[in-house]
């Protein structure tokens, strides 16, 4: 009773020094993918969307490629939401951390029950305790509990550890099954809780079969085999059942960003080795890293990875023959699993993420802390007996606990702002173009656009077919008076990404600036059916069709976005417009009209045969458009008008010529294609 009472009181000592270290992160900011997934996420700012998030994965991002399907996340966000009472990161901050000293409770739990069937001695629990400590003070899990989206990690991984002390707690209760319910709940926040099974098969093999590795190849042991796949079974079938669900339940349009399987797989043992070193060296971690994947089989980097790999297995094999190594082996092998999903065939868009350690770090911790415990227990006569091996062996452990902490707080200054995550990325990853672009955006919004625009410049080295950076470099062109070369890139980023909506919007929002409405419209359309709750764009469609004296399409735009965003006061504000009740106004068309002809340029023309559209005078249409071609014989976008007015007359064949043409001048006109191969299918019926 005595010594539960002191492993209480060093648990919640550990618990108040973890609270204490991360006291400088709870107003960090959103970063990265937080964009798309919460502060753009319509969906999570009302809690009745909650049934809608296991419907399917369009409602986890406002980005297509990346919604996945982790309706848990999406609910826990939505929570804090409320909480919060809106986009307050304090709350998704505290509601991550409170989990996380949770996962540390659950972890000495289970570590302290692994050591006590392993080896009894009176310090195993300190031994626990020590690993639990180590973990909730390590500088890399700062990576995880700082970058708000990647809760997907951290509560997976909470629901794998509760699982495990299920299983081990309360071996008596097994049959009803009740351990697997934290996994159901985990496989809806990320798909590595899945990696439970592997996880749980050599732990029933290590320490309740009292196997080793070595015997699985041993044909008499087939009938214990048997037995501990029949004990993993309940635990492989939800696994695998729920994977595959998760997976079909994903969009179609969802896109991991990696390129070559091969490449990806043979550079995933030297990643292996990169954690596994900074588990004892966290020095080096960069919120985005500048690592590619290799593509020589032959590289030396590629046969160290591999070396490592296999003596990490060896290492397993021998740990795992004698039982109070077990628990190095089962560590070793829990590292391994955790590592499999995002290590494997699945090529994703970088090959390694600091955030991925949380998961198979606690094997790690085990591994490495009981490893160090059985050396101080195997000279505990001489520990015990001087004061100096005392002191000594004290100061070692302080030191690691205390490093280790220091870098919590420094990691957490490094996220407090998206400038000094940024700028750290630069320094800790310079080929990265990525890194190089977000932090010349930073730099940028604060009016230094010189020197934002050498961070452009240095990302395109890099990155010369990234949308978002063409994109940045026409926004800083733009800024700095360059009108033409800003219209280049805001060119390319629409061609580069064709899918992206916010590479419509920026030129969208160029072109609006500019006082060329119907190139405006035409983008910034196309921006909202690509993302139909991105709010900057919705705001730039009012004012386009307030410019066009469009009361219809302004008013049903008005009603819309306040339906998703009730208390959107800008869109409030155009609903007090005294805007002629038709659209079809004879002041209207005239106003037109009369620009048109005082300043015939094909610009004006062009906006002049929008309003005849507008108004569905599509002959006019035409006409207005032949006009700026007159002065411009190259404007693909009075052939685009052209197409869709001979679209809406039903006229295909001078549809698909007007289309034709336009495709011939501008091959990247996205909306162009649209029409053109709308004419081409009504032709064909």
């Amino acid at each position: 009773m005595k010594n539960k009472h002191i492993n209480f009181l060093l648990l919640v000592l550990i618990l108040g020094v973890v609270t204490i270290i991360y006291s400088n992160h709870f107003k960090s900011p959103f970063h990265f993918d937080d964009s798309h997934t919460i502060e753009n996420n319509i969906f999570i700012k009302n809690l009745k969307n909650i049934p809608l998030f296991f419907k399917d994965a369009s409602t986890f991002s406002s980005l297509p490629s990346n919604q996945t399907y982790r309706p848990m996340v999406s609910v826990t966000l939505a929570l804090d939401y409320y909480m919060g009472k809106g986009l307050n990161p304090f709350y998704f901050h505290l509601s991550m951390f409170l989990w996380f000293l949770v996962q540390l409770v659950l972890m000495f739990l289970l570590f302290s029950k692994i050591l006590a069937l392993t080896f009894k001695h009176k310090w195993t629990d300190f031994i626990a305790l020590f690993a639990v400590a180590w973990y909730g003070l390590h500088t890399a899990i700062a990576e995880t509990l700082n970058y708000i989206i990647s809760r997907s990690d951290s509560l997976s991984t909470l629901c794998v550890v509760a699982s495990f002390y299920l299983f081990v707690a309360f071996p008596g209760k097994r049959k009803f099954l009740f351990y697997l319910l934290p996994v159901i709940v985990g496989l809806f926040f990320k798909e590595q809780t899945a990696m439970f099974a592997p996880i749980l098969f050599f732990y029933i093999l290590l320490f309740e079969k009292k196997m080793s590795l070595a015997d699985i190849f041993i044909f008499k042991n087939f009938g214990k085999l048997k037995d501990v796949f029949i004990k993993t079974l309940p635990a492989l079938i939800v696994c695998v059942v729920l994977v595959v669900f998760v997976i079909k339940m994903q969009t179609k349009t969802v896109n991991p960003g990696g390129v070559s399987t091969i490449d990806y797989l043979i550079t995933q043992p030297w990643v292996y080795l990169r954690y596994f070193i900074a588990f004892f060296l966290p020095l080096n971690l960069s919120a985005d890293s500048d690592w590619s994947a290799f593509s020589n089989i032959f590289d030396e980097r590629v046969i160290v990875g591999f070396a490592f790999m296999t003596g990490l297995a060896l290492a397993a094999f021998k740990t795992s023959k004698e039982g109070k190594t077990k628990p190095i082996a089962f560590g070793i092998l829990w590292f391994f699993f955790a590592l499999l999903p995002t290590s494997s065939l699945v090529p994703l868009a970088e090959v390694t993420n600091d955030h991925r350690m949380f998961f198979p770090f606690i094997g790690l911790v085990f591994s490495v802390v009981w490893a160090l415990g059985l050396l101080l227990i195997k000279f505990e006569k001489i520990i015990s007996a001087q004061l100096n091996f005392k002191l000594l062996t004290s100061l070692v452990l302080v030191l690691i606990l205390g490093l280790n902490a220091y870098g919590v707080r420094e990691r957490n200054k490094v996220w407090s702002s998206e400038e000094s995550l940024w700028y750290n990325v630069t320094v800790k990853s310079p080929a990265n173009g990525r890194g190089m672009m977000n932090y010349g955006l930073t730099l940028m919004k604060k009016g230094n656009y010189t020197k934002a625009l050498d961070y452009f410049n240095r990302a395109l080295i890099y990155l010369p077919y990234y949308a978002y950076l063409q994109v940045n470099l026409g926004v800083v062109k733009n800024a700095m008076g360059n009108q033409t070369e800003a219209e280049e890139h805001f060119k390319k980023g629409v061609q580069f990404g064709s899918t992206f909506n916010e590479t419509y919007f920026f030129y969208a929002q160029f072109l609006f600036d500019q006082g060329r409405i119907s190139e405006s419209l035409i983008n910034a359309e196309k921006a909202l059916s690509l993302s139909p709750a991105h709010l900057p764009t919705r705001h730039l469609l009012l004012n386009l069709y307030l410019q066009l004296k469009d009361k219809s399409r302004l008013n049903n735009l008005i009603n819309e976005t306040l339906q998703i965003y009730p208390d959107d006061a800008y869109s409030k504000q155009f609903m007090t417009m005294n805007l002629p009740t038709s659209v079809s106004s004879e002041s209207e068309l005239e106003n037109a009209e009369i620009k048109a002809n005082n300043n015939a340029t094909p610009e004006s023309l062009l906006n002049l045969s929008l309003t005849y559209y507008n108004h569905k005078l599509y002959d006019k249409c035409i006409e207005a458009c032949r006009e700026a071609l007159k002065l411009n014989p190259r404007y693909a976008e009075a052939y685009n008008n052209i197409c869709s007015a001979y679209n809406a007359l039903g006229e295909w064949d001078k549809a698909i010529e007007a289309g034709t043409k336009c495709i011939e001048i501008k091959p990247d006109y996205e909306l162009a294609k649209n029409n053109l191969n709308y004419a081409k299918s009504q032709k064909k019926k």
